[in-house]
């Protein structure tokens, strides 16, 4: 349903449609600026909805103990070696300002993760000045949200409404509220700039709302309303090259929002989230053409995992998905997302093309597994004695942040006292090679170390985009 306009500016929506009327038909008529008529038309204000909103807006401080280190460890052969080892610095507390809001009165409060990420004690501060402490109840990397439970002491809360981002139109005039630069809470206006923006820097599986509404460091976390008092974003990121606003900020969609908290009261503490299975790629215009579709659209299929959801639904390498539940998805972060929309358990409608026809797909929204399979520590007369290490599954390579890996051997931890944990290697490093053999299972790595090496061992180890490869002997 349409907001009612106010009188006046429905007046001057009318002296402005007659003008242009005017103009379509040749009458070249000057524009005459006139000061406003009435009291009404001098009090149009965003006050009445600040004032709505405002108090469920918190500020957010956090704490964590962090080692410093001395200048050559950015070198990331010495950090390989000498992270996980301390006396190399002086202990040093470190402190994140942000934002968040309170979503229910009994102190639930969502944030984004990298507000809270590691931290050891959280204070949230009320814009009435109340302050609580906070501790997180769940939080979601790939997204970049986190929710907080406040210890309230049995006080009642003012709380904002979450509203149906999905209903939002570009040009729609919206609100951010937050704590910039640690300053106090600031309220600053804009419009909806675009939706469904994605970009490599931005989290994966995110289609943002993106808002020229000022937004610096500290917003991060607060809320973006509608002039009805919804929320419908969490004020996220920025493009900036100077390192405050340029107009060109980007907010979490509150329905998003909406499911992880679902998935966090479903999932006993842990946010599960939906994974199909497949590797996708954003159609370009040779590949439309290849394909035999009209136009640039849609998300290519280039690798179907087995038993995964998409290859349960009998999805297969070159299909374009075209839309997911009637939505239009163009590059693999939109189709994530509308698939991130939906609860574990139910099944998502993809519209398919292939092969020069279109069908539908059902698809059961499932969640990867995120256990690794055989565990086992590793044992004998050889470097990697003590190394606790597992197979890689589709769940855990997500959880880790290891892109399309769902085959490989990766470091779960190491035992005290033992050799390996002399090597600095890390939970989620991914051992690809011993003495120039690959390794793709637990079995091939045992029977590798078993064998030995005369002199030096070679151990190459993938550790997020690095290929490193550590020399012991």
């Amino acid at each position: 349903m349409r907001r009612p306009l106010r009188a006046p500016l429905a007046a001057a929506l009318g002296l402005a449609l007659g003008l242009l009327a005017s103009c379509a038909a040749g009458e070249a008529q000057p524009v005459e600026r006139v000061l406003p008529s009435d009291a009404a038309s001098l009090r149009l204000s965003f006050a009445p909805v600040v004032r709505q909103v405002a108090p469920a807006v918190v500020s957010i401080t956090s704490r964590k103990v962090t080692v410093g280190r001395g200048p050559s460890f950015g070198d990331p052969f010495f950090d390989f070696f000498f992270r996980d080892f301390g006396g190399f610095g002086r202990p040093r507390v470190e402190t994140s300002l942000g934002s968040g809001v309170i979503l229910r009165p009994d102190g639930l409060v969502v944030t984004n993760h990298h507000v809270v990420e590691g931290a050891e004690e959280i204070e949230v501060v009320l814009a009435d000045r109340r302050t609580f402490a906070a501790r997180v109840l769940g939080s979601d990397r790939a997204s970049d949200l986190a929710f907080l439970r406040m210890d309230t002491r049995g006080e009642r809360l003012p709380t904002l409404a979450l509203g149906d981002s999905d209903a939002i139109e570009v040009g729609d005039l919206v609100l951010a509220i937050g704590n910039p630069f640690g300053i106090g809470q600031t309220v600053t206006s804009g419009i909806v700039s675009a939706k469904g923006r994605t970009h490599p820097s931005l989290e994966r599986d995110v289609s943002f709302i993106q808002t020229d509404a000022a937004i610096n460091p500290g917003n991060s976390g607060g809320a973006l309303v509608t002039l009805d008092g919804k929320l419908v974003g969490i004020n996220t990121a920025i493009f900036t090259r100077s390192g405050g606003s340029i107009g060109i900020g980007f907010a979490v969609p509150a329905n998003l929002v909406a499911a992880r908290l679902a998935a966090l009261e479903g999932g006993r503490g842990q946010i599960a989230r939906p994974w199909l299975g497949a590797e996708l790629q954003a159609v370009d215009g040779e590949l439309a053409k290849a394909l035999g579709l009209d136009r640039t659209r849609g998300v290519v299929v280039r690798r179907v995992i087995g038993e995964s959801p998409a290859a349960r639904a009998g999805l297969q390498p070159g299909d374009v998905v075209m839309s997911v539940d009637g939505v239009p998805v163009d590059d693999p972060p939109s189709l994530g997302y509308r698939l991130s929309l939906k609860p574990l358990g139910d099944r998502a409608r993809l519209q398919v093309w292939r092969r020069g026809q279109e069908r539908v797909v059902a698809v059961p929204v499932e969640a990867a597994d995120r256990r690794p399979r055989n565990v086992t520590t590793l044992e004998g007369r050889h470097p990697l004695d003590g190394l606790v290490v597992g197979e890689l599954t589709p769940g855990l390579a997500e959880e880790l942040e290891l892109g399309d890996l769902d085959r490989g051997v990766v470091v779960l931890g190491t035992e005290a006292g033992r050799f390996a944990g002399r090597l600095g290697l890390r939970r989620g490093d991914v051992i690809e090679s011993v003495n120039g053999r690959r390794v793709g299972s637990v079995g091939e790595l045992r029977e590798v170390v078993r064998r030995g090496a005369q002199g030096r061992w070679q151990i190459g180890v993938r550790r997020g985009e690095q290929q490193l490869v550590l020399s012991v002997g």
